[in-house]
């Protein structure tokens, strides 16, 4: 009632109506700050660990070899974060980006090294296998009308099975492949650099995290991912074909994990059919710590990436100072539950 008035005794008074906005307090001013830059939140989260375990681990924490043990040791789980940031996007999620990516490097490891069979070939049907397991994924959720995490909670269970099945639960020798398919384990060779020890599939997870941040902020097809998720029903009112739309990111996902299977090979050394099972939480911890929403629509790719580096920090950092393993996990799943409030207080911000 009060601005009523106050505009009736404008108007009477000739006067034009203006409306100023209420000063913001700091903590309002960062809320619309973290708000307006998805990455800013994990990134300080990054830098305060590092500045944190600096201090408690010591000397050791800040060299060379140990922050490329770190990058080597997230490589394989950012790959399938870069999978599950494009998924997690459009609202969704997927619980077997894990068993795609082994289920791939089982196909690879058995056509190349036990069946002999050219390794070009070994990498196509792996590519081949990822993509169409992500086919299926979003197949099932968008024709059938069925939740993506039941969907790929049930798939997980499938895709582990035939796993199980065509490796026949035995692994594929680091000798074998060097004999037979050295290739297969071409993401795994180092490269020294000012005293630190890179391998090939790191800088390929960095390349990718650039490739996917193009796709997402330049191209149709980006800005149909975030429409999807942001507002399925408004993005189909905009003419944007959302179930083509999803299949092609699960599709696309499936490719990525694949890819994944490959520098995994490369990683262990080996093809084993039980490696990497914990990747699918791996992957969601990195994406949801990077300040990705599980709501969808809201997100950014490099956020992932940080979010995949400050996971390897603290495991790093906590190993080296000397912290149980029991503890190690505790304190990760601790940062989940902080990243997820942080997120829900973000998204409150009034607009």
């Amino acid at each position: 009632m009060a601005d009523t008035d106050r505009l009736e005794t404008a108007a009477a008074e000739g006067q034009v109506a203006s409306f100023e906005d209420e000063a913001h307090g700091p903590l309002a001013k960062l809320h619309y700050f973290l708000h307006a830059n998805p990455t800013a939140a994990p990134l300080i989260v990054l830098l305060f660990s590092l500045a944190a375990f600096g201090v408690i681990a010591g000397e050791r924490f800040f060299t060379p070899f140990n922050f490329s043990l770190i990058i080597q040791q997230v490589t394989v789980i950012g790959i399938l974060g870069v999978a599950q940031t494009l998924i997690i996007v459009t609202a969704g999620i997927d619980l077997s980006v894990a068993a795609i990516m082994v289920l791939s490097s089982v196909v690879m490891g058995r056509l190349g090294v036990t069946y002999g069979l050219p390794v070009g070939f070994a990498l196509f049907a792996g590519f081949a296998v990822g993509t169409l397991c992500g086919f299926l994924n979003g197949f099932l959720i968008t024709r059938l009308r069925l939740p993506p995490f039941i969907v790929t909670l049930g798939t997980w269970s499938i895709f582990f099975a035939l796993n199980l099945w065509y490796s026949e639960a035995q692994t594929v020798r680091s000798s074998d492949i060097d004999s037979i398919a050295p290739l297969l384990k071409f993401f795994g060779e180092r490269v020294g650099v000012f005293g630190a020890q890179f391998t090939y599939g790191s800088f390929l997870m960095i390349g990718l995290f650039g490739l996917f941040w193009y796709i997402l902020n330049w191209t149709a097809w980006g800005r149909h991912i975030y429409a999807v998720g942001d507002d399925k029903d408004a993005a189909e009112l905009s003419g944007i074909r959302t179930n083509r739309t999803l299949i092609s990111v699960y599709a696309v996902a499936g490719a990525i994990c694949a890819l994944g299977g490959w520098i995994a090979i490369g990683r262990l050394g080996s093809v084993s059919p039980q490696s990497f099972y914990e990747g699918n939480l791996d992957a969601i911890t990195a994406v949801v710590i990077g300040g990705c929403s599980l709501f969808g629509g809201r997100g950014s790719i490099l956020g992932t990436l940080v979010g995949a580096l400050t996971v390897g920090v603290f495991r790093s950092g906590l190993k080296i100072a000397g912290v149980d393993v029991l503890w190690q996990e505790f304190t990760v799943g601790m940062l989940i539950i902080v990243a997820v409030a942080l997120d829900q207080w973000i998204r409150k911000v009034s607009t």
